[in-house]
């Protein structure tokens, strides 16, 4: 019973997970967009500060980023793939711009203030990835 509610709540995520709910900025996401992913992996001694980050890193990020920045998004890793299993990532964060010029010329002017603010919330080196949004609702 245990393995097919797991099944179901997996199936239900994968179906329900990515609508938009209207609490975001996921309104604002458009097809050709250029979104920059933080992605903070969990593991044994990793330490996170979801308060900070949420409340005052990220909050400063889109200040310093200004009009350039389209949308920010937050995610809270809350379990893994299987049932009962620890999230792969601890939080990832989403920066969304308009074009790779945008993204570039405002991370490269601001990349030092925010990874001189990461030890206040995580023990965590962060990994980046920078894509071309394909869909968007």
């Amino acid at each position: 019973m245990k393995t097919k509610l797991g099944v179901l709540f997996i199936a239900a995520a994968l179906l329900f997970g990515f609508r938009n709910d209207g609490s975001s900025d996921h309104s604002k996401i458009k097809k050709g967009m250029v979104k920059v992913a933080i992605f903070y992996p969990n593991g044994e001694g990793n330490t996170f500060d979801m308060d900070y980050y949420s409340n005052k890193h990220m909050p400063m990020a889109a200040d310093l980023f200004g009009d350039g920045l389209k949308a920010m998004v937050i995610d809270k890793g809350l379990g893994g793939g299987a049932p009962d299993t620890t999230a792969p990532y601890v939080a990832i964060g989403y920066f969304y711009f308009a074009d790779m010029a945008t993204c570039q010329s405002l991370m490269g002017t601001h990349s030092e203030a925010l990874r001189a603010d990461v030890p206040n919330y995580t023990n965590i080196r962060p990994v980046l990835q920078i894509s071309e949004v394909v869909t968007a609702e």
